[in-house]
């Protein structure tokens, strides 16, 4: 087979809606569209983006989960591989699928705009026998939602300087680039089997995913095949992707509902607001009624854990020539307005992007020091096995996404003050044989993530 060369061109501008069916606001989309389509190429493809940057502030975009090994500079964070794309400016990445296949997506990563929907997802079909063979794929995205820019609740928390703190911007969710009670419906056949893409484009919350009346089987997270896991639904993390197999029933004498529940732990719980649940349906038959299905406690349900999956390929762990350990630690400036950082210090933004300090200081390049302290930088020997402990003593939960590496996740357990949450243990989990691979991992409250990589994309 011959690999294709995909070429789009995105004219990144404002757009104006109520995508929450509510709150008309300003938001940020491609070719004048919000929701854009998805990116779908295939297997060894190469993707061409021509960006031009119809904003008043500089912009960039990052197909996140996608290696770029070897050309770092297409990853796209402003002022870590690149300088933001100044208003009026084009600028044309050249992302190389190579051996990825898997679900991705693609999003701003420039002063935060993926908040304001500049986001999509990524695609990319591969040319081999799936895991489990199945008759058709559907695609279910998910994004939180506020009626506020993202850059105007910023400033106006910067500039607090004492005052009272403004109440909390609570999120809606959006289903597939809609109002979540609105979104249509999800269209099974009687008998066929389908893969369903699921993908969280979102930035605070975490959304849960369930289809009561059918089993999942997970195939694929973050774009790495993984040994067939039966569960009962899906917990995502912003940033993270799943395939699922789910069999549609022989018959079509009901229709069912799924169930998505978006929430934040640091936010208050209040009935009916926090969390928010979804429902959508899924609909055999026009006219069919809809089953009625028990309600079962999340606590008595099978969900996908990081340490528990396997990988596909059967790599077993590597072994580990260096370990870093960090501690999410929450503060507040001195203004009592509350942050969270990795270590001791907030990351800043450095003046010259990060990737060209490394390409222009010679042996400099070696000493941390040179990317400047804000940065809290780790300088790696190429190809050095690095594990990465992360520890979470807070109530929050958090996402960590690794540019540039796939990690295989070693194990999970509880860390902090305390062992539960929200009264029930906090578990402790040893990967197996084949530890999974992973681009973004969750840390829950109180919990500890142990992760391995190959520092193989200098």
């Amino acid at each position: 087979c011959f690999a294709a060369r995909v070429e789009l061109s995105w004219d990144v501008g404002y757009v104006y809606g109520a995508r929450d069916g509510f709150t008309y606001r300003r938001a940020i989309g491609v070719n004048g569209e919000l929701p854009f389509p998805p990116v779908h190429v295939t297997q060894g493809d190469t993707l061409v983006i021509n960006v031009h940057n119809s904003l008043d502030v500089p912009t960039s975009i990052h197909a996140h989960g996608l290696l770029n090994n070897g050309t770092n500079y297409y990853d796209g964070p402003d002022m870590v591989t690149q300088c933001g794309i100044p208003p009026g400016e084009s600028f044309t990445y050249v992302l190389e699928t190579k051996n990825q296949f898997g679900t991705f997506w693609i999003h701003g990563h420039t002063r935060h705009q993926e908040v304001d929907g500049f986001h999509t997802p990524l695609i990319i079909h591969s040319r081999k026998q799936p895991v489990i063979d199945y008759d058709e794929e559907l695609l279910v995205a998910f994004e939180d939602w506020y009626t506020t820019e993202f850059n105007v609740r910023q400033e106006y928390i910067n500039n607090l300087k004492g005052a009272s703190r403004p109440p909390t911007n609570y999120a809606k969710a959006l289903i597939n680039g809609y109002d979540g009670n609105n979104t249509a419906p999800i269209t099974f056949v009687p008998g066929k089997r389908y893969r369903l893409r699921v993908v969280c484009m979102s930035v605070n919350n975490w959304f849960k995913f369930r289809i009561p009346g059918h089993k999942m089987t997970v195939i694929e997270a973050d774009g790495v095949e993984s040994m067939p896991l039966e569960v009962d639904g899906l917990s995502m993390g912003p940033g993270q992707r799943y395939s699922v197999i789910v069999t549609a029933h022989k018959s079509d004498e009901f229709n069912y509902i799924y169930n998505v529940t978006s929430y934040s732990r640091f936010i208050t719980k209040e009935e009916g607001l926090r969390p928010i649940v979804y429902t959508g349906l899924i609909k055999y038959k026009d006219d069919a009624p809809t089953k009625t299905i028990p309600v079962v406690s999340d606590n008595q349900l099978v969900w996908p854990e990081e340490a528990q999956l396997q990988a596909y390929d059967k790599q077993p762990r590597l072994p580990v020539d260096r370990q870093i350990e960090l501690t999410v630690n929450r503060f507040t400036d001195v203004y009592n307005v509350p942050y969270s950082a990795l270590g001791s210090s907030l990351y800043k933004s450095v003046l010259v992007p990060t990737l060209y300090t490394a390409l222009s200081m010679g042996n400099l390049a070696n000493n941390s020091s040179v990317y400047g302290p804000q940065t809290n930088a780790y300088v790696l020997k190429h190809l050095d096995v690095v594990e990465i402990v992360i520890n979470n003593p807070a109530i929050e939960d958090h996402t960590f996404h690794f540019h540039g590496h796939n990690v295989q996740v070693i194990e999970t357990g509880p860390f902090g003050s305390s062992s539960t949450i929200n009264g029930q243990p906090v578990p402790h989990i040893l990967s197996g044989p084949w530890p999974m691979w992973r681009d973004t991992v969750q840390v829950r409250a109180f919990e500890f993530i142990r992760v391995r990589f190959r520092a193989d994309n200098p």
